[in-house]
C-alpha cells in the first residue's frame, strides 16, 4: 500500500467517523444550505410594523395606482356603459360563430342552471325550491340595452349574484351574444328565415 492509498483511507475514514458524531445541544440554528425562500424578510398579514407611525404592516396602494393589465379604460368593453353612464346599445365585440359558441357553452355552465338552457326562467334549480328568475323572452329584457345584460353579469341584481369573479369580460359579452341569438330563436318571424328556406316553412 503505498502512501497516497493510505491517505485516502484516512480521509475517508474521518469523514465516516464525523458523521457518527452527534456533538453536543446548540442552541444555534442548523445551516440551512438551500434556503428555497423559506425565511424572507417579509410582513405576515395583519402583523405589526415598526417602520409605519401607525404601526400596521398592511398599506393601502398609492392614489392612482393600477396593476398591470388592469388599466380598463375603455368604459363600453369594461363596463358596458358610455362615458356619460348610459348603457351601450350594441355589443362592442364582432359578434361571430365563434363567439356564439363560446357564449352558449358559458351560458349553459353559469346561467342555465336558474335561467334554463333555452332562457325561460325553468331552470334545475326552480325545481329544487328556488325563485324562478324571469324568462329572458320577455319584452322588457328583449329591448332592454346590450350593456345592461352585461352590467347584471357583471354585478348581479336581485337574487342573482354577480358573476365578475368566475366568468372573465371577453366571456361576458359573449353570453350577451348568445342571449341575444337565444331571444331571437324564440321569438323569430318568417323575414330572420333565409328567402331560400322560406317556402319549405310555408309549405308546412
Amino acid at each position: 500500500m503505498n502512501k497516497r492509498q493510505l491517505f485516502i483511507i484516512l480521509i475517508a475514514s474521518a469523514t465516516l467517523l464525523s458523521g457518527c458524531y452527534r456533538g453536543k445541544p446548540s442552541t444555534k440554528p442548523p445551516v440551512h444550505l438551500i434556503p428555497d425562500m423559506d425565511s424572507q424578510p417579509k410582513y405576515d398579514t395583519q402583523e405589526s410594523s415598526r417602520y409605519f407611525e401607525d404601526g400596521s404592516s398592511m398599506r393601502l396602494p398609492v392614489d392612482g395606482t393600477v396593476a398591470v393589465g388592469h388599466l380598463n379604460e375603455d368604459s363600453k368593453y369594461y363596463k358596458g356603459k358610455n362615458n356619460n353612464g348610459s348603457f351601450v346599445k350594441k355589443n362592442p365585440v364582432d359578434v361571430t360563430l365563434p363567439l356564439l359558441n363560446r357564449g352558449r357553452q358559458q351560458f349553459n355552465i353559469y346561467c342555465a342552471p336558474c335561467h334554463g338552457r333555452v332562457g325561460d326562467g325553468n331552470g334545475i334549480v326552480v325545481k329544487h325550491g328556488f325563485l324562478p328568475p324571469p324568462t329572458l323572452h320577455a319584452d322588457r329584457l328583449r329591448d332592454v340595452e346590450d350593456g345592461y345584460i352585461y352590467d347584471v353579469i357583471t354585478n348581479g341584481i336581485r337574487n342573482m349574484p354577480s358573476l365578475a369573479h368566475q366568468v372573465p369580460v371577453s366571456d361576458r359579452w359573449a353570453i350577451v351574444g348568445y342571449v341575444r341569438a337565444l331571444q331571437r330563436s324564440q321569438n323569430a318571424t318568417l323575414n330572420d328565415v333565409p328567402i331560400e328556406l322560406r317556402e319549405k316553412i310555408t309549405k308546412k
